[in-house]
C-alpha cells in the first residue's frame, strides 16, 4: 500500500481557480490575437485552465528547456516546434511559476532575438520575490514567499506530484 504524504496546502485549488480568472481577465483585456508557448511539461495545467477563459484569439505551440528549481544558469537546449511564424507576433510564454526567474528570462531572450515577435510576454500562476529581471510584461496571479520546494499543479518532485490539484511545500 503505497503512503499518502501530508504536503502544507500553499496554494488551495479555490486559489488556484481564482488566479486562473485573474489572469485570463488581464490577458483579455490586453490581447486580440496571440501564439501561446507552452513551456513544457509543467506549464501545461495552468495553460489548458486560463486559455480556456480566454476570449481572443489564440494558436498554440510548445517550448521546453529543462532545468533545477532555483537555478539561474540554465545551459540546457531550447527545444521551441515552430509551428509557426512569431515575427510580428504577440506572443505570450505560459508556464506554471518563475521561481528564479533564470530559465525565463533566457526564454525570452531567446523569442525576442531569434523570431522577431511583436511583444512577448510572461503567464504564469505565482512568482517568487526576489527573482531577476526576466525582460518583459509578466501576468501572474500570486507572489508566494513560500520557501522551499514547491508542488503541484505543474510542478514535480522526483517526477511525481505534477497532476496534484494544489500547490504544496514539499
Amino acid at each position: 500500500m503505497q503512503q499518502v504524504q501530508k504536503h502544507t496546502v500553499v496554494l488551495s485549488e479555490s486559489s488556484i481557480a481564482d488566479g486562473v480568472t485573474e489572469v485570463a481577465a488581464k490577458l483579455n483585456s490586453r490581447f486580440q490575437d496571440v501564439v501561446a508557448v507552452v513551456v513544457v511539461p509543467g506549464g501545461v495545467f495552468f495553460a489548458a485552465d486560463v486559455l480556456r477563459l480566454c476570449h481572443f484569439n489564440v494558436v498554440m505551440d510548445t517550448v521546453s528547456c529543462p532545468h533545477t528549481p532555483g537555478e539561474r544558469q540554465n545551459a540546457s537546449p531550447i527545444v521551441f516546434q515552430g509551428l509557426y511564424s512569431l515575427a510580428n507576433r504577440d506572443v505570450i510564454l505560459i508556464d506554471d511559476a518563475v521561481e528564479s526567474g533564470g530559465t525565463m528570462k533566457r526564454l525570452v531572450s531567446f523569442f525576442q532575438s531569434e523570431h522577431a515577435p511583436r511583444s512577448v510576454s510572461v503567464v504564469t500562476l505565482f512568482a517568487r520575490p526576489g527573482r531577476v529581471d526576466i525582460g518583459c510584461e509578466h501576468y501572474y496571479a500570486r507572489e508566494v514567499e513560500e520557501e522551499g520546494i514547491l508542488v503541484g499543479y505543474g510542478l514535480p518532485w522526483e517526477g511525481a506530484h505534477r497532476n496534484q490539484p494544489f500547490i504544496s511545500k514539499r
